[in-house]
Parts: structure tokens; sequence; C-alpha cells
């Protein structure tokens, strides 16, 4: 493996402008293809599907210990309103009642694969969950961060 970047919840890369970035190593808990998830009475539609490079769950990754320079972090935001199978759901994936526990182990495992002097960027929304609840699942402060005018916040770590 010579990916640089680890993208622990990759869904379908929404955020990257190089979806293919050959730095990185896209994971995810889900893979599925391109499905069509939305469609409007005018006959326009949207498609979405999830493709990790590798299938692993972020609390457990099958990873060496700090083979990264730089950990991404954009764990599923929701637990309540995400529903089983809507637009949601298929987009973000949504959390659990163990959220706090999930989420103190994924940070725990970004760190382990995060190289000494590495960089997380962690990616949170506070449709649900505040960000404050989040960041005291971190073993570590925050070094930075900035919020967004849609409750989305940004975080960045070093190790």
């Amino acid at each position: 493996m010579n990916a640089r970047v680890l993208d622990a919840c990759c869904g379908g890369r929404m955020m990257w402008f190089d979806k293919k970035n050959p730095d990185a190593l896209f994971v995810d808990v889900r893979s599925f293809a391109r499905r069509e998830i939305w469609r409007n009475e005018a006959g326009d539609s949207r498609s979405f599907g999830v493709e990790p490079d590798l299938q692993a769950d972020f609390r457990k990754l099958p990873l060496d210990n700090e083979s990264f320079s730089l950990v991404v972090f954009d764990p599923p935001h929701l637990a309540r309103r995400n529903g089983k199978t809507g637009w949601m759901q298929t987009k973000y994936g949504s959390l659990n009642e163990t959220w706090r526990d999930d989420l103190r182990a994924g940070f725990a495992e970004c760190f382990r694969v995060l190289k000494t002097s590495g960089t997380l960027v962690f990616k949170w929304s506070e449709a649900e969950i505040s960000i404050g609840e989040v960041a005291a699942l971190a073993p570590k402060a925050p070094l930075f961060g900035q919020r967004t005018a849609r409750l989305t916040h940004w975080l960045v770590f070093l190790k």
C-alpha cells in the first residue's frame, strides 16, 4: 500500500475533488454500486454508491500502526432522524445508541494509524449531536477548527 492519506469513512467520496486520488486509501464499512436514490416527476434523478478501496469498520481498522501522514474522519452524524432506507441513510449511514463508544473507538483507531506528527481532519454536523459532545470523545483536543454556515464543523488534530 502506497497511500499516505486515509479516509476512514469515505462514503461516496463527496468532499473529495479527486475521487480516485492515488495518495488516498478510501475505507468504509458499507459497499454498494451506484443506484438511483431519487427521482422527481420530471424524470430527473440522482444516483449514489459507496465503493471503498477497503471495506472495513472505522472502529477496528485492519491497518498497521502509524501508516498515514493524514487521516480524514467523517463518520455518520445522525442517529434519530435518518430512517432505515431513506436518502440520508443511503448517502451518509447512521449512528446507533452506542454512538459515543463507536466514535471514541473511531478516534482511537484514527490516531493509532496516524504517524507521529501526522494530522487528523475531523468533519462533523451538529444536526443532532453537538460538536462539544463529540470532540470530548477524542483522545486529545483539536488544534483549531472552523464552523460552516450549515452546522458543519471541521476540526484539525496533530498527533
